[in-house]
């Protein structure tokens, strides 16, 4: 099956949406699909898997859904199932990994890979030498989605802006009613929500409305 995008082109700014497995399928692919309309940069499966769960049944329907809309789907720290599923464009990994470069050999084609950063600016410079593609922070504020993410001082992203030129996206606890602020204080391309889009009564409004706030 044939990409969809190159590495190069994927992933540059905007809403990124990390979509939780665990959610009843019809409500997450329906959630999915009005988010896709209202515009997403970036999609990633979470690895939050129910027990037993089909793994490439969803990444299947979620895989067609993406690429309707020629956005790329992400995985969440599993990177074999890259070598598996070719609707798979990408992996984020939630930690260094022991050894990219024998990952990128393993999976043999070409992907997007992303990690999380908190305050620790060691990630940084690990995804600039190892050529990723973009940095998250993990949390901006408290929020139930980002799990056990550190508050990330505003500061430290500002230091990640001094080490690399790599799209920069925020998570936790971003609103439409601070994500305006929080771009006064912090230089972020993008910003990556679970809960604020998935949770939402109008995925694709919401995005709007985070666009619109934070003007990307």
């Amino acid at each position: 099956m044939e990409m969809m995008k190159t590495k190069q082109q994927a992933i540059a700014g905007g809403i990124y949406l990390v979509i939780n497995p665990a959610m009843d399928e019809d409500v997450l692919l329906n959630k999915l699909t009005a988010a896709l309309r209202g515009g997403l940069q970036a999609v990633q499966l979470w690895d939050n898997w129910a027990p037993g769960a089909d793994k490439h049944a969803l990444i299947n329907k979620a895989g067609e859904l993406c690429q309707s809309y020629d956005v790329p789907l992400l995985i969440n720290n599993d990177w074999q199932l890259l070598i598996e599923n070719p609707l798979l464009n990408g992996i984020h990994f939630d930690e260094i990994p022991d050894d990219i470069a024998a990952i990128r050999a393993q999976v043999s084609r070409e992907f997007i890979a992303g990690i999380t950063c908190s305050d620790d600016l060691l990630p940084v410079t690990y995804a600039n030498e190892n050529s990723f593609d973009y940095i998250s922070f993990c949390a901006m504020f408290p929020s139930p989605s980002a799990g056990s993410c550190s508050i990330v001082m505003p500061e430290t992203v500002r230091q990640a802006r001094a080490l690399t030129a790599m799209p920069l996206f925020v998570s936790g606890g971003i609103t439409p009613a601070n994500a305006g602020q929080l771009k006064v204080t912090v230089p972020f391309d993008g910003i990556a929500v679970i809960s604020g889009i998935m949770s939402a009564d109008d995925p694709e409004e919401i995005i709007k409305q985070y666009k619109d706030a934070a003007g990307i």
